[in-house]
């Protein structure tokens, strides 16, 4: 994320023009935006035509600047943009005023957004921005007969390859050969500064031997280190132990990892920690969270008033804040966010155990 300007406006709120650079920064936007917040940029709008001259056609597309008042904001992960929707407030044509109109965002197109900002929301953005000089990486899992690839983003893990093959070494080598041959053009491919092989046993050294073999510049870029799985449940392991850290100084989902299993410890233990709704605000009116968890998702709902919690979740994070206490707000992308889901999108870790 790059951030050109920050402007107060006149009656409150500030104005930030900021040029999103990759899919991550595209999906913290999704998070950042709310309805009634104005976000303009340059765009294409089918022009309807009725004169003396020219019959209506359906339209020929103008290139104009708009601004319009959210209603609804989309991620397309794999259309690579972020869909705005909303009314036209402000135009380079009078005549569209009104209208509706969808922005498509996407990586190097400059948006300008004015809000009234939440803290969480801003410290959302400076993350993105720093987070733009982290280095890339890719886990690699395998055992025996399969081998998967995940490349690490701010939003999750995305799964980039699955490879199968055959089990087992003598007779069954070659066929084990094919599996690491396959694995190892797919890692050539791949434009990553980390590599983190994974797994248990030790055909991940087998496919480390391998690849220094037959492409020994990508050894440079490999950690090893040892799981009992692979697959998501890998993935999962190589972020609790911090293997990614060590490449990549900010990991989010790394983090986020920690924490869900810093919870359901302590739920397993019965322990200082609190989830779901009730629970989560009795511990805030008693100044005890340490650290609230929140879900993207549900917190998105609750400030689009589509959500059923029966509080303000905005004055919920600020009392949090206020009392000392720490915030993270958890990817619906990965599967520590899918557990916090669970819990019903919201948790706590407390000071002190409240009966």
């Amino acid at each position: 994320m790059r951030i050109q300007s920050r402007q107060r406006v006149e009656g409150g709120g500030e104005r930030i023009t900021l040029v999103p650079e990759s899919l991550d920064d595209l999906w913290h936007l999704t998070y950042v935006l709310e309805p009634g917040d104005r976000v303009s940029g340059d765009t294409t709008r089918r022009i309807q035509r009725n004169d003396d001259q020219m019959r209506d056609t359906g339209g020929e597309r103008e290139h104009l600047w708009v601004a319009i008042e959210v209603d609804d904001v989309e991620f397309h992960k794999f259309a690579n943009r972020l869909r705005i929707s909303g009314v036209i407030a402000d135009c380079s044509r009078e005549d569209q005023l009104g209208q509706h109109h969808t922005l498509n965002v996407e990586e190097t197109k400059e948006i300008e957004i004015q809000k009234r900002w939440k803290p969480d929301q801003i410290e959302r953005l400076e993350e993105a921005e720093e987070a733009t000089d982290n280095p890339d990486v890719a886990i690699v899992t395998v055992e025996e007969g399969k081998a998967h690839i995940h490349e690490v983003t701010q939003y999750g893990a995305d799964e980039r390859g699955e490879f199968s093959g055959t089990t087992g070494k003598g007779e069954f080598a070659r066929g084990r050969d094919e599996l690491f041959a396959e694995l190892t053009a797919a890692l050539s491919r791949m434009d990553v500064d980390a590599i983190v092989l994974a797994g248990p046993g030790f055909t991940k050294q087998d496919a480390y031997d391998y690849i220094e073999e037959n492409a020994a510049d990508l050894t440079e870029k490999i950690t090893t280190v040892d799981t009992s799985a692979v697959g998501d449940r890998g993935v999962h392991e190589v972020l609790k132990r911090g293997a990614v850290e060590e490449v990549q100084k900010e990991t989010r989902i790394a983090e986020e990892a920690e924490l869900i299993d810093e919870l359901t410890k302590r739920i397993g233990e019965g322990a200082k920690v609190a989830y779901g709704v009730e629970q989560v605000k009795k511990a805030s009116d008693f100044g005890a969270i340490e650290h609230l968890l929140l879900l993207d998702e549900r917190l998105r709902e609750e400030r689009s008033g589509e959500g059923e919690w029966p509080f303000d979740v905005n004055d919920l994070i600020t009392e949090v804040e206020q009392k000392g206490g720490d915030v993270t707000v958890f990817s619906s992308e990965f599967p520590p966010g899918d557990q916090l889901g669970a819990f019903g999108g919201i948790a706590a870790l407390l000071r002190y155990r409240l009966d």
